[in-house]
C-alpha cells in the first residue's frame, strides 16, 4: 500500500471542513477537526505499537501495558469503539476525550475544552460523516511518507482556518513568513530556553525548533514555554506541539499580564530567547494589576489604560536572561506616542535594551491593515552595537495578495542580511547613535532616521524642448510620406 503524501493528507483534512459547513461557524471548525484528527492519530499510533508487540512477542500485553506507549488509549477512546456508536455519538467522543485525559497527564485539559455533544450545532448525522471521513485515513507512523508531515498538515490547517476566520484569525495565528523572519533575526540555538508569552497556536515555538534543526541542532535539547489566555487556542497549541513530536514543553493557561504563570519559586523564569506577536493596542489589558505588580516587570512605567503594547514589551524585557534576546511584533504607535509610553521607551533605550527597529509592509496580518514593526531587544549587545540602534525600512518590498500582503523569501533575506551586517544602506537601513535618538526625545519613528523619500529626477528643459522639436519634425516627415501613399491609391487628400 502506498504511503500517504503531504498533499493527500492536507486535502483530506480540508475536506473535513466541507462536512461541517452550514452546521457551525467557520471560526469554530478548527476545534472539532483538530480534536478528531488528534483522536485518530493517538489511536492509530497506539494500535500500531500494540500490534507490533503482539507480532514480535506473541503476547497481547501491548494492549494494556501503559509503559509501552507515549499515550495510552483506553478502550472507550479507541477508534474501533467510536465507529461502533450510532446514537449520541457526540457524547461518546466527549467520554473518549475524558478517558484520554485520565490516562495521560500531559493531555489534561487539552481535549476537555472541545464539546462534541451539542446536537444543535453538531447532529449525530454530521459527526458520523466526520468519523466515516477520518476512518479512511491511516495515521500510523508506517503509513506516513515523512515523519513530520502530520505536524505540517496541522500548521496548514491552522493557516487555512485563520484565512477563513478573517479578523478572528489574528488571535491565534501569525503569518508564517513573519514568524520565519523573526526567528532568523533572533537565531535560537540548541540548549536554549525559548518562550512565547502570547503563544496562540504555537507556530512561533515550532518555527524556532525548525530553525534549530536546519542548523544541525538537536530539538530535544530545548526548553519550550508559553502562555495563552484563550482556552481553545491553548488546547490547539498543546495538540500542535504534540503532533510535531514536541512533548517536553510547558504551555500555561491564563493572562500573561494579569496572571503570569511561568514562574519558579515565585520569581519570573528567565529565557535566552523570547518571541511574540501580542494583541495590538489592547484596551482593558490589566493596568490595575500592573500598578500593583510585585515581579518588577513595569519599572519603566505603566502603559496607558487603552494601550497594552508596552506592557507586553516590558514583560518580555523582564524575562530575558543576561544573554537574552527578544523579537516582538508591535504597532508603529509605540515608536512615537507620548505620555507614559514615551517614558517607557526612554527607559528601554537608556538601558540599551533596544537593538533594532524593522518597519514591515502594511496589511501582512489578519484583522488589521496597519503596518507593524519588529522590535528586537538584546540584553547582551556586541561591543560595536552598544549605545546604538539599527533602523530598517522594509515597508516597500512585499508580494501583493488578494486579501493580504506577503513577505517573499528575498524580502526576508534582505532584512536578515542588513541586520547581520549592521551597516548603513541608503534609504534602507541605518545605525543610529543613542545621542541622536535623545535629541529626538527618544522617538523611534523610522522616517526620522532614514530618508525614505525618492528624489524626483531633475529635468533639463533645453534638452526636453530639443527632443520635442525633433519628434515634431519626424511626425511631419511621416505625414508627408503617408499623404503620398494615399494619393497613389487614388484618395484625394
Amino acid at each position: 500500500m502506498s504511503k500517504l503524501t503531504q498533499q493527500q493528507l492536507e486535502s483530506h483534512l480540508w475536506e473535513s471542513a466541507n462536512i461541517l459547513r452550514g452546521s457551525i461557524d467557520s471560526s469554530d471548525y478548527k476545534n472539532y477537526i483538530f480534536g478528531m484528527l488528534f483522536l485518530k492519530r493517538l489511536n492509530d499510533v497506539f494500535v500500531e505499537v500494540a500490534e507490533r508487540i503482539e507480532k514480535e512477542e506473541g503476547d497481547d500485553y501491548g494492549w494494556y501495558d501503559r509503559d509501552e506507549h507515549q499515550f495510552f488509549v483506553p478502550e472507550r477512546a479507541r477508534w474501533s469503539y467510536i465507529r461502533s456508536i450510532t446514537q449520541d455519538v457526540g457524547s461518546a467522543i466527549n467520554v473518549a476525550f475524558e478517558a484520554l485525559e485520565e490516562e495521560n497527564v500531559t493531555l489534561q485539559g487539552v481535549l476537555a475544552s472541545i464539546d462534541f455533544n451539542d446536537k444543535e450545532k453538531l447532529p449525530d448525522k454530521v459527526i458520523l460523516q466526520l468519523i466515516q471521513h477520518f476512518s479512511g485515513l491511516s495515521l500510523r507512523n508506517e503509513d506516513l511518507s515523512e515523519p513530520d508531515m502530520l505536524g505540517r498538515a496541522y500548521e496548514y490547517l491552522i493557516k487555512q482556518f485563520a484565512d477563513d476566520a478573517g479578523k478572528k484569525g489574528g488571535e491565534f495565528y501569525t503569518p508564517s513568513k513573519v514568524v520565519e523572519l523573526i526567528v532568523k533575526l533572533i537565531k535560537p540555538e540548541e540548549g536554549m530556553r525559548i518562550c512565547d508569552p502570547t503563544v496562540g497556536s504555537g507556530g512561533m515555538l515550532i518555527q524556532s525548533v525548525d530553525y534549530i534543526k536546519s542548523k544541525g541542532g538537536n530539538p530535544r535539547n530545548l526548553t519550550l514555554h508559553g502562555q495563552e489566555k484563550n482556552l481553545n487556542t491553548w488546547a490547539i497549541c498543546k495538540m500542535n506541539l504534540l503532533l510535531h513530536g514536541l512533548s517536553d514543553h510547558r504551555i500555561e493557561k491564563g493572562d500573561t499580564i494579569r496572571e503570569p504563570k511561568l514562574l519558579e519559586d515565585g520569581e519570573l523564569i528567565l529565557y535566552d530567547r523570547l518571541i511574540a506577536n501580542p494583541p495590538f493596542s489592547l484596551s482593558n489589558w490589566g493596568r490595575e494589576e500592573a500598578e500593583v505588580d510585585t515581579l518588577g516587570r513595569f519599572r519603566f512605567g505603566v502603559p496607558p489604560k487603552d494601550k497594552g503594547d508596552l506592557a507586553f514589551v516590558q514583560h518580555m524585557a523582564a524575562t530575558m536572561n543576561h544573554e537574552g534576546k527578544a523579537g516582538i511584533v508591535m504597532p508603529h504607535g509605540i515608536l512615537f506616542r507620548g505620555g507614559a509610553e514615551a517614558a517607557i521607551r526612554k527607559g528601554l533605550l537608556e538601558e540599551d535594551f533596544v537593538e533594532a527597529i524593522i518597519g514591515l509592509p502594511a496589511n501582512l496580518f489578519y484583522g488589521t491593515g496597519i503596518p507593524a514593526a519588529i522590535l528586537i531587544l538584546n540584553r547582551n549587545k556586541e561591543a560595536q552595537k552598544k549605545g546604538k540602534v539599527l533602523f530598517i525600512h522594509a515597508a516597500d518590498e512585499y508580494q501583493e495578495g488578494k486579501n493580504q500582503n506577503f513577505l517573499r523569501d528575498q524580502d526576508i533575506e534582505k532584512i536578515v542580511s542588513a541586520y547581520d551586517k549592521w551597516e548603513d544602506q541608503e534609504k534602507y537601513c541605518r545605525v543610529v547613535d543613542i545621542k541622536e535618538i535623545r535629541e529626538n526625545e527618544h522617538i523611534l519613528n523610522i522616517a526620522r532616521y532614514i530618508n525614505t523619500i525618492e528624489e524626483e529626477e531633475q529635468i533639463d528643459v533645453e534638452e526636453a524642448l530639443a527632443e520635442l522639436r525633433q519628434l515634431k519634425e519626424e511626425r511631419e516627415k511621416i505625414e508627408v510620406t503617408m499623404i503620398g501613399y494615399l494619393k497613389e491609391l487614388g484618395y484625394g487628400v
